[in-house]
């Protein structure tokens, strides 16, 4: 039997590995080494937005209503046509609907899990089996990798920052359970998405509570919430031009660079130190995270929410150069409808939804990047077919957590807008035509951002996996 080894590294050099990243030295050492990933990644200008709705949209009332079903089916709400003839959505997406000529659905997607923590492991993932260790109440080191944890495994840079970025939040439910599925799981916790904390987890609020509309959206003074940009200042004392200045000490630590070279993981330390130094100087960079200093104009197009916010962020990001957001909304499954289904949906969540993603359609489609820019919106599962009352808990009826059909909604990044693919049964519970998995999901992303059927990414101890379950959804191209 054969020991793993690592290489061995004196302590004087690793120290002055540390020098390096703090310096902000070593950039070309970091451009040789993307130009040799490069012969192994597929590079590509698509990027993909995952708007990941946490709790569940109800399909009967946003995107596959049933209008002609029994009023303990149909629901309290009435389709509106959209621009497309023929294809109609819930009344409370008036803006969504002006712009159908932009955005398909898909009304099939189908898996077998109805509690929360699964779906989201296989929506995130992309995997329908359950991971071998699977845990309800906390991530596993033998979960599937996310879709984001793969897509910043695989994708090389495209500037100083990450290539995958997850926002603005973990999500966390309120007895603290971290939710899995979001994290690199097999691919180890150095693959863990990039997250941006902008939005603080509040352990109060719990689902669709209407008392804030949106999460965050009536701000510090009634929520006790902000949505604040992270802190990418340099330190107090450490001007611009100092910092610049140390790229000077780069001829004293050449030699002690050359040593570094020769062991991957040093190399790997080096890129990540050097890009998380280039934050504090990149003025693109900060204007991308620093969103709630938006215009006016832009703040009331979008939403003063944490909606709005997280995706004008997405927007900003994509047009940096990162390759996949993934943007959570909202923490606390928000959109877990059990009970007071149709006020919360018609007055705190489908507005700030219906707003917020028509405006990021309108800006990719203005800045030309809506074309090379997938945009996908989904959550965990759909809910029950069946409208029910809780009175012990809700003062109105809401439906329950159901997997087995949702709609999934896809544009940009070559989609054909006005297009439906696959669709219910006539009480909207099942699928009718056309089933869709989340692999095939998963396979829509991949191939958007230009990743081969061949691709594999490798575990902690360099086993290879597949990444590709199944085939890119047919019809939305």
């Amino acid at each position: 039997m054969h020991l793993l080894t690592h290489p061995h590294i004196s302590r004087r050099t690793a120290i002055q590995a540390g020098s390096v990243g703090l310096l902000g030295l070593g950039m070309n050492h970091v451009e040789a080494l993307r130009a040799a990933d490069s012969a192994s990644q597929v590079q590509t200008a698509s990027s993909v937005i995952y708007i990941f709705l946490s709790g569940g949209l109800g399909q009967h009332d946003s995107f596959d209503m049933k209008p002609n079903a029994p009023d303990n089916i149909r629901g309290e709400f009435s389709p509106i046509s959209t621009e497309t003839p023929g294809l109609q959505i819930c009344e409370h997406m008036p803006m969504l609907a002006a712009r159908s000529r932009n955005w398909s659905i898909v009304r099939s997607l189908t898996h077998p899990y109805n509690e929360h923590s699964q779906g989201h492991m296989v929506m995130l993932s992309g995997r329908t089996p359950m991971p071998p260790t699977f845990s309800g109440s906390r991530p596993m080191p033998e979960d599937w990798p996310s879709i984001a944890a793969i897509a910043g495994d695989q994708l090389a840079p495209r500037n100083n920052l990450p290539p995958a970025i997850a926002l603005p939040e973990r999500l966390i439910h309120r007895s603290g359970r971290v939710i899995p599925g979001q994290f690199g799981g097999q691919l180890g916790r150095r693959r863990d998405p990039w997250f941006v904390s902008a939005a603080p987890f509040n352990g109060k609020t719990y689902g669709a509570f209407p008392e804030f509309e949106f999460h965050h959206a009536r701000g510090p003074e009634k929520a006790g919430l902000k949505f604040q940009a992270p802190n990418l200042a340099l330190p107090e004392g450490l001007s611009g031009s100092r910092l610049s200045t140390r790229f000077q000490l780069m001829t004293s630590i050449e030699k002690q660079r050359r040593d570094l070279d020769r062991t991957a993981n040093v190399q790997q330390f080096d890129r990540y130190r050097q890009g998380a130094i280039s934050l504090l100087t990149d003025q693109r960079v900060q204007g991308a995270f620093d969103v709630t200093t938006a215009e006016d104009s832009v703040l009331d197009r979008y939403g003063r929410n944490s909606f709005g916010w997280s995706l004008l962020m997405a927007r900003r990001l994509v047009e940096a150069g990162v390759s996949l957001v993934q943007v959570n909304l909202g923490n606390n499954e928000t959109w877990d409808t059990h009970g007071n289904a149709f006020p919360n949906l018609k007055n705190s969540l489908l507005p700030p939804m219906d707003r917020s993603v028509s405006a990021l359609l309108d800006d990719l489609s203005e800045s030309g990047l809506l074309d090379s820019t997938l945009v996908v919106m989904a959550g965990e599962f759909g809910r029950t077919p069946k409208v029910f009352g809780l009175p012990q808990h809700y003062k109105a009826p809401g439906r329950d957590h159901w997997g087995a059909v949702q709609t999934v909604f896809f544009a940009g990044g070559g989609i054909v807008g006005g297009r439906v693919v696959g669709s219910s049964d006539k009480t909207g519970g099942y699928p009718a035509a056309d089933p869709q998995k989340p692999e095939n999901m998963a396979a829509t992303i991949y191939e958007a951002l230009g990743l081969p059927r061949t691709a594999a990414w490798k575990d902690e101890v360099d086993r290879p996996n597949h990444i590709y379950f199944g085939d890119p959804i047919a019809g939305l191209t």
